[in-house]
């Protein structure tokens, strides 16, 4: 199949690419240019905001599959509908966890991707999403709105919403967030986390990949919870993190202020019972956690004794 994938240069982004061209799909790559694509990958340069520059770069392409891995605002998604409505028939969004950011429950409950009604959302593609603070602020916020433009009738592809749990593993992962606690286990330092701190719903970075490459080749529609089988808990990727650095965790509870990553106030934990009804076999965290929190622990250790080499 000849697929596009918007975006994806870094992370889990760049392991789905590995995966599509290793199924033997023609894959190419559309960005800004900021950062270049592996050997191999045909590379198209356009600012995705800008829809005249999408017309042009894509002037006369068309595409089995298209993969957004960016999509952040209602305004991104409506240009994508009007932009792709006729050189793709089938659209796969990134989407995220955060879309259930209202969501909790008291009785720990799995959320069912059912509990969004995406026909229900109000949508607003004004300016203040051009603001990256604005946007950045509202990260669940956008996500939820770019969905409902994809679900509003007459939508003219198929089109699937892969909802992504918190993701682990990786020496690349940008994120900071098990930098976060490393730091502050081997130093020490108390960690910060809400009086009743609810688990959550993750996915090892290799997996949630193969995810989407297998998403690629369904067939399915609508939202789709992606996520190892398994609950996580702040002290769960702490004890991992124990293990490498022999640190030992200082919880400090607070009832009100800034708390730590993967902390929560709230149970908004997803069910991913659809995926595997759709015929998806995930991983249990509780399998892949050593790994991810070795990989992503293992790059900082490197950084840090490379960094006071050079010094």
């Amino acid at each position: 199949m000849d697929i596009l994938v918007i975006g994806g240069n870094r992370y889990f982004g760049k392991r789905l690419i590995a995966l599509l061209r290793e199924s033997g799909h023609r894959v190419a790559v559309l960005n800004r240019g900021s950062s270049g694509t592996p050997g191999g990958i045909e590379h198209l340069v356009a600012d995705r905001d800008d829809e005249a520059a999408l017309e042009s770069v894509l002037a006369g392409r068309s595409f089995d599959v298209v993969v957004d891995q960016v999509c952040y605002t209602p305004r991104q998604a409506e240009i994508a509908r009007r932009v792709f409505g006729t050189r793709t028939r089938r659209y796969v969004m990134t989407s995220t966890v955060e879309v259930y950011e209202y969501e909790h429950s008291a009785a720990a409950e799995r959320v069912a991707e059912t509990a969004l009604d995406l026909s229900s959302v109000i949508v607003d593609t004004g300016p203040a999403w051009e603001d990256p603070q604005f946007r950045e602020e509202r990260y669940g916020e956008g996500k939820r709105q770019a969905e409902a433009v994809f679900a509003a009738p007459g939508a003219p592809f198929a089109w699937t919403s892969v909802r992504v749990a918190h993701v682990l593993g990786g020496e690349d992962d940008f994120t900071g967030r098990v930098d976060h606690y490393a730091r502050r286990i081997r130093a020490g330092e108390p960690v910060a986390v809400p009086a009743v701190n609810h688990p959550a719903t993750y996915v090892y970075v290799e997996e949630i990949a193969a995810f989407l490459a297998w998403a690629v080749e369904a067939e399915f529609t609508g939202p789709v919870n992606a996520h190892s089988h398994g609950l996580l808990s702040t002290a769960d990727i702490c004890a991992a993190i124990e293990k490498l650095t022999g640190g030992r965790t200082v919880f400090r509870e607070v009832e009100v202020g800034e708390v730590s990553p993967f902390s929560f106030t709230r149970f908004y934990g997803m069910d991913n019972s659809r995926a595997t009804e759709l015929g998806y076999s995930f991983g249990h965290c509780a399998e892949w956690l050593p790994r991810a929190v070795a990989e992503t622990v293992g790059a900082m250790r490197f950084e840090a004794t490379d960094a006071g080499a050079v010094r």
